[in-house]
């Protein structure tokens, strides 16, 4: 079975998606399911990304099994690993994602993250920030949206770029392959042609490099966009002869 394995339901401050309507909606599909909900921890702003893992796992855990896997997404900062190790030691999670939210403390949605900044400039700052957060943050299994940058940049061309980028890219790809993190194939540009094509090079770079596997995640925030794009994630994956994996218990598992 191919899980959706990025999601977040009303525990992330961001979703206010049901367990119920989640997993009916991923049955429709015929496909599993992760929750992932948020935890950044010292996140600017009025939404506060964290939840007590212990009510997330005691409301969950019932629904647990075949088809439900529960999880964590931590935003990695260099100034929160401790905050964030202790977090991910106080439930059984199935999966803990790693992801960049923040550069120097700044909300990359934001617009003011990107004001007076070069392209070249701030992703190069987001590529290595991720490649050392993938070294310092030893308790996580999945490097998520790589691309995260992409959907709110305000440059002509916000893609990756690999042609551009290769130095930094690679280390991020060299990091995740040492540490034995597994790079997330998020779905949700993917039905965008020219990010397709721009992801391309990174996937079939990774393969180079040692890279075996991906998680498929949708990162849904509501039902709707649960499974978004998996028929060409799974096609892509192939291409790039890369297997599709989920997590239980923390190890990894084809689908």
């Amino acid at each position: 079975m191919i899980f959706d394995s990025h999601s977040h339901t009303k525990f992330s401050a961001d979703s206010d998606m049901t367990a119920e309507d989640a997993l009916a909606a991923a049955r429709g599909q015929g496909i599993g399911m992760v929750f992932t909900e948020h935890l950044d921890v010292d996140f600017p702003g009025e939404l506060d990304f964290s939840f007590d893992p212990e009510t997330y796992w005691a409301t969950y855990e019932s629904l647990r099994g075949d088809d439900l896997r529960l999880g964590v997404e931590v935003g990695m900062q260099a100034s929160t690993v401790d905050a964030s190790r202790a977090f991910v030691s106080r439930a059984p999670f199935d999966l803990v994602i790693g992801s960049v939210h923040l550069l120097s403390g700044v909300d990359i949605y934001e617009r003011e993250c990107f004001e007076g900044r070069e392209k070249e400039d701030i992703y190069r700052a987001y590529f290595r920030a991720m490649a050392e957060s993938i070294a310092s943050h030893d308790f996580i299994d999945v490097l998520g949206h790589i691309d995260y940058i992409a959907r709110t940049a305000p440059y002509k061309n916000p893609e990756l770029s690999y042609g551009a980028f290769a130095d930094e890219i690679d280390a991020v790809l060299r990091a995740a392959v040492a540490h034995d993190v597994v790079l997330e194939l998020n779905t949700r540009r993917l039905g965008n042609r020219r990010a397709l094509k721009e992801l391309a090079p990174i996937y079939t770079r990774y393969r180079e490099l040692g890279g075996t596997c991906v998680t498929l995640g949708s990162d849904a925030h509501d039902a709707q966009a649960i499974g978004a794009n998996f028929a060409i994630a799974e096609e892509f994956a192939q291409a790039m002869d890369l297997r599709i994996v989920t997590f239980c218990e923390r190890k990894c598992e084809f689908c």
